[in-house]
């Protein structure tokens, strides 16, 4: 399955990219396809079933109200994030909603929308499934599994997942082949990376695109040291990146660049952009939601406090670098283990935002690609096993200081990498293989349901 760097690096709406995003995107396409089939006029009635993980930590990750925003026709890059509460206020109101923004059905949202926690669908963790009704006769039924990162796949694709691809001039499936490609052409890897997505468009407009990922993700950075007041969902987490942004403005230059201080910079960006996920807000997928400050607050660390023109060149190409460099690490993951948290726990997310950092970090500051993917594989080497096991189905404890970890642990392994020659023992595609593996011997509770972990022993303390 080929991959475009745009789909690991998407502009979406917290709090979850596999339970909102990826619901949100499933539900519009459920839509889409009814309209296909000549059958959206006719419907007077839809059904959605959820199961697994999205039944679970549905409600805590906002599944039910991506739902209803896909079944209006809303997609996670472009929807108002503003107006979501008054619409959900309205179809509770009037019992029905508009399909694609445009045909009325009847919705009650206690008997058309179906949490089924004790029930996985065969292919994935995250499964749902989409009915219309004429009367009491079902016009059309379909199934579609949120995999990962806003990544969607219908019940057929699913089946022929390996055959939906774009024919890549350079495409690779290991770390090996993406070094020898490399070799071959004598590229870096970002520079490969760039040669396959002008598969998929112009490089300028990939240069811009990525620019503009930056921005997104820098303007959830700003908001987020602004915005005060308790987080939404029921645990009254305080958010903390604004007080924490008024100290650290206090210092003086020197103090705010001396020993640790930087790192409390790092966790800031972090911290603030992933309370802006848990406010249900604007940000990046980068490659999932629950890891979305990590590779933000790692680039801003760049930008803020490592770049210089004259040794670095033009800011925009080496953010450019980055992005292209993280997103070449990511589809490694994205083919060979998973970025869903529901299939293998947090490493796939916190763990493959880190490795992913790790390498853009290593790039920018001049590595080669050994010494690149030897940061990659250090950044996930030291998350194997992370679990996810959210408290409340929430993506707030430990998810939002756990971005504030990802971070510092990427800027160490692009330092560690950056200070040897290349060479490691641990390959890249052996660490994502035992990353694989790991995830399959995890229990299922620790694996985004909130049946283990911290989500069942913190409110016993």
């Amino acid at each position: 399955m080929s991959i475009s760097v745009f789909e690991l690096f998407k502009i979406g709406v917290g709090p979850s990219s596999s339970h909102t995003v990826g619901p949100m995107v499933a539900a519009r396409q459920f839509v889409h396809d009814l309209d296909k089939r000549g059958q959206l006029q006719a419907a007077e009635r839809v059904q959605v079933h959820l199961y697994g993980s999205l039944a679970l930590t549905g409600v805590g990750h906002g599944t039910d109200m991506a739902v209803l925003m896909g079944l209006l026709g809303e997609a996670p890059d472009t929807i108002d994030v503003d107006s979501i509460d008054d619409r959900l206020e309205a179809i509770a109101r009037e019992s029905q909603l508009a399909l694609g923004g445009s045909h009325p059905v009847t919705f009650d949202r206690n008997r058309d929308l179906i949490f089924h926690g004790d029930q996985f669908l065969p292919q994935h963790a995250n499964g749902m499934t989409c009915q219309a009704y004429r009367g009491g006769e079902l016009l059309f039924e379909r199934s579609y599994f949120s995999i990962g990162g806003g990544f969607v796949l219908s019940e057929e694709d699913f089946a022929h997942k390996e055959e939906i691809a774009t024919l890549l001039p350079f495409d690779f499936s290991s770390a090996r082949q993406l070094m020898e490609l490399c070799d071959k052409h004598g590229w870096t890897i970002a520079e490969l990376a760039m040669a396959n997505e002008k598969a998929f468009r112009s490089e300028r407009e990939v240069t811009d695109r990525l620019w503009h990922i930056w921005q997104v993700m820098d303007a959830s950075i700003q908001r987020g040291c602004r915005r005060q007041g308790i987080l939404p969902g029921g645990l009254n987490v305080r958010r903390r990146a604004a007080e924490l942004y008024r100290e650290l403005s206090g210092q003086s230059e020197e103090e705010r660049r001396s020993g640790l201080a930087i790192l409390d910079w790092v966790s800031l960006y972090a911290l603030a952009v992933n309370e802006e996920n848990a406010a249900r807000g604007r940000i990046v997928t980068a490659p999932t939601n629950g890891a979305a400050g990590v590779i933000p607050a790692v680039i801003a660390y760049y930008v803020n406090f490592v770049h210089d023109p004259a040794v670095h060149g033009d800011l925009k190409d080496q953010v450019v670098k980055f992005l292209l460099t993280a997103g070449a690490i990511g589809m490694l993951y994205k083919k060979n283990a998973s970025i869903s948290a529901a299939e293998v726990g947090c490493q796939g997310e916190i763990g493959v935002a880190c490795s992913m950092a790790s390498a853009g970090l290593a790039a920018v500051q001049g590595g080669s690609n050994q010494q690149i993917e030897n940061a990659a594989e250090i950044g996930m080497e030291h998350n194997l096993g992370l679990t996810c096991d959210p408290i409340g189905g929430l993506v707030q404890v430990p998810c939002i200081e756990r971005n504030t970890m990802g971070s510092v642990k990427a800027i160490n392994a692009a330092r560690l990498a950056l200070r040897g020659d290349g060479a490691h023992v641990v390959p890249l595609d052996s660490v994502i293989e035992t990353m694989r593996q790991t995830g399959i011997d995890m229990q299922s509770k620790y694996k985004e349901t909130a049946l283990g972990g911290l989500a069942v022993n913190a409110v016993n303390c």
